[in-house]
């Protein structure tokens, strides 16, 4: 429901004008709009502060001031609404005033119909809509540049010099690089550095939104496309313009949605949902994913022929356990970074600090990093990195890592016995069960916790638990370490 300020000292005239508003009804039968009256300037000013209209009609000539006077006062008290100009006097150079002024529309009465304000009321909202999204997009679109990308080992100088290659093209890029470890940055920078003006830059999470959504979010729907949707929304696809659309986690991207991201590809063009007009892609497409699609083609779980389209330029980022010579650079530039959204000064840290943070394991990559040196700088009571503000975290082992064991397991529930039967080891598909099933016991069932425990989305863990058969109370019973029936 859209708030419509009326002000106007014609009393019978504003009583027409809110039984005409309040009477329309949007699709589902709703109300359309509250209306809110004023007879004076003064009146007018303390309703735009108290209600935050969408639209306002204004008077000119109103008891205490004109219209004219306090437009300006009005666009402060009410942000983005619009705001149409109502008089009975036919002058131009009041009109031009009006439309200097930042009024939408200037329009003169009295009225032949009350509807004869509909469409332009109507236009108005449509314009406020557009200029949100517009900001939204502006916001979107943070300026990242190279010195961002933080590391001086070769793997990140190689990386650094790939992303300048791919930069002066429009190819599809495909991005591959684990949780944490910043394949948005590495998108946003390859996008500002390919191209000379700005453009937007929009970005969706393929794995936090549900299929249904999903779809509505990347082509847009019509109105009357679906239940709620009471107007026309263009997607993901259509804000981005000539600029970049990134698909993070398009690994977890259902196998209906990537048949049409398939198609959308190859004509370069779509329709919203439930629209016939097809739209022109005009922007680059970059997707990312901490999966290895080649993979999930093998088991079915992604289309060839889409890995085919996305993988014209592979950029792959290295974790951070494997580039620890980047841990010290990477520190200094998070800290500057964090003690300026936390307002403190922590800038010293002690030679064992370092050493210590050099050898954790950082699973978590680059944003466990931050996070832990966001609570470790919260903590310090100085400007002093203390090693007893770091989270006690296992410390990578110095020596090489041991084959009979699993990853991150300290002799834990998921440490692998040593076995030189081939037979006994699971395959990765029956670890994964063994593995979600033990973290659903652990909760309780508790879908949100476990979602964090293995670092993955709810509704990659709707789908899992559905494809192994994991309802709760349902699940298997969970060894220490899976293992396959050797008889």
């Amino acid at each position: 429901m859209e708030t419509l300020l009326i002000v106007d000292d014609d009393v019978s005239l504003l009583e027409t004008l809110t039984m005409h508003f309040e009477e329309i009804e949007q699709d589902d039968g709703q109300p359309r709009y509250q209306v809110v009256t004023a007879t004076s300037a003064a009146a007018g000013l303390k309703a735009a502060q108290e209600n935050m209209p969408s639209v306002v009609i204004l008077d000119m000539m109103l008891p205490d001031r004109t219209g004219l006077e306090i437009i300006e006062e009005m666009k402060g008290l009410c942000g983005d609404a619009r705001i149409i100009l109502v008089t009975a006097y036919h002058d131009m150079e009041t009109t031009i005033r009006a439309m200097k002024a930042g009024a939408f529309d200037y329009i003169h009465k009295p009225f032949p119909d009350p509807a004869a304000l509909d469409l332009v009321v109507e236009r108005a909202l449509e314009y406020r809509q557009l200029s949100r999204r517009a900001d939204e997009v502006h916001r979107e679109n943070a300026v990242v540049r190279l010195g961002d990308i933080v590391g001086t080992s070769p793997s990140m100088q190689q990386l650094v010099k790939e992303i300048g290659k791919v930069a002066g093209s429009t190819a599809t890029v495909l991005i591959n690089g684990e949780s944490g470890t910043g394949k948005e940055l590495i998108a946003r920078v390859i996008h500002n550095y390919s191209y000379d003006e700005p453009r937007p830059f929009i970005g969706i999470n393929c794995s936090a939104i549900v299929d249904t959504l999903l779809e509505s979010e990347l082509f847009g729907h019509e109105k009357g496309a679906f239940t709620g949707a009471v107007g026309a929304k263009p997607g993901k696809f259509e804000l981005a313009e000539d600029g970049t659309v990134f698909l993070d986690e398009i690994g977890d991207m259902s196998l209906m949605l990537q048949a049409k991201l398939l198609r959308v590809l190859q004509e370069r063009e779509f329709e919203r949902v439930g629209g016939v007009k097809r739209v022109k892609l005009r922007a680059r497409v970059i997707a990312a994913t901490h999966r290895h699609l080649a993979d999930e083609v093998d088991q079915g779980r992604f289309r060839e022929d889409l890995y085919q389209r996305l993988k014209v330029i592979t950029l792959v980022i290295p974790p951070l356990r494997e580039r620890r010579e980047d841990i010290p650079p990477l520190v200094k530039h998070l800290l500057e970074r964090i003690n300026e959204k936390v307002h403190k000064r922590v800038t010293r840290v002690p030679h064992e600090v370092m050493e210590r943070l050099t050898r954790l394991p950082w699973r978590g990559n680059v944003r466990e990093l931050e996070n832990v040196l966001t609570r470790a700088v919260v903590l310090a009571p100085g400007d002093v990195l203390r090693g007893d503000d770091l989270p006690a975290l296992e410390a990578h082992p110095s020596g090489p890592l041991d084959p009979h064991r699993a990853p991150g397991a300290a002799g834990g529930m998921f440490a692998a016995p040593a076995v030189d039967d081939a037979s006994l080891i699971p395959t990765l598909e029956e670890a994964e069960r063994q593995l979600i099933a033990r973290a659903m016991a652990v909760t309780k069932g508790h879908k949100g916790r476990t979602c964090q425990i293995l670092g993955i989305s709810r509704p990659t863990l709707e789908r899992k638990l559905q494809k192994f058969g994991l309802a709760q109370g349902q699940g298997p019973q969970v060894h220490p370490y899976p293992v396959k029936d050797a008889s």
